[in-house]
């Protein structure tokens, strides 16, 4: 596993090292022991996957409060994904900045998510599949989310952003009263 820092503290693009061979191919997506090496000291809660039907739909931006917090480490299993983190850490130097990339089975990628920075992701095919380890379970209280349309943030979703949820539609603007890491 080699890890790519990105321009988001804590943010990595973690690149897997598939081995072929005539019956397909065989890839870690945990190691306890690479993830420490990389100061990584995840522990997983839960394992979840989510498929998206049509290209162009966006999930997200979500992330849980303190003390419900949690790290992602997302894979994309089927189709292709373009990943998006966006940094809600008052203190960090990249606050309310966004870094985006694309998984694909293919490609092997996933991203690691730190506590305080919000997810979301936008299919780039039909029938994408994600993975998720989080290090928390999902605790509805503390759920909290980031529009993927903020005009702060100014995502460049490569598709034209469709079948957001009503409940990702609503969201606040970053700049409101009520909008997160405000």
């Amino acid at each position: 596993m080699h890890f790519e820092h990105t321009t988001i503290p804590g943010l990595y693009v973690v690149e897997t090292a598939p081995r072929a061979d005539a019956r397909g191919f065989f890839t870690r997506l945990w190691c306890d022991d690479s993830f420490a090496r990389h100061g990584i000291g995840m522990s997983v809660a839960q394992g979840n996957c989510s498929g998206t039907l049509h290209a162009g739909t966006v999930r997200g931006l979500h992330y849980q409060a303190p003390p419900a917090a949690e790290e992602k480490l997302v894979y994309c299993l089927s189709g292709a994904m373009f990943d998006v983190a966006v940094d809600l850490r008052p203190d960090s130097p990249t606050y309310r900045q966004w870094f985006g990339c694309e998984l694909t089975a293919a490609n092997g990628r996933g991203v690691r998510v730190p506590k305080g920075v919000a997810h979301g992701c936008q299919a780039l095919v039909d029938d994408s599949l994600l993975l998720y380890y989080v290090s928390a379970p999902y605790t509805p209280d503390a759920e909290r989310g980031v529009r993927y349309d903020d005009p702060l943030l100014g995502i460049q979703w490569p598709l034209e952003p469709v079948g957001v949820s009503e409940k990702d539609r609503s969201w606040p603007l970053l700049d409101s009263d009520d909008g997160a890491g405000a």
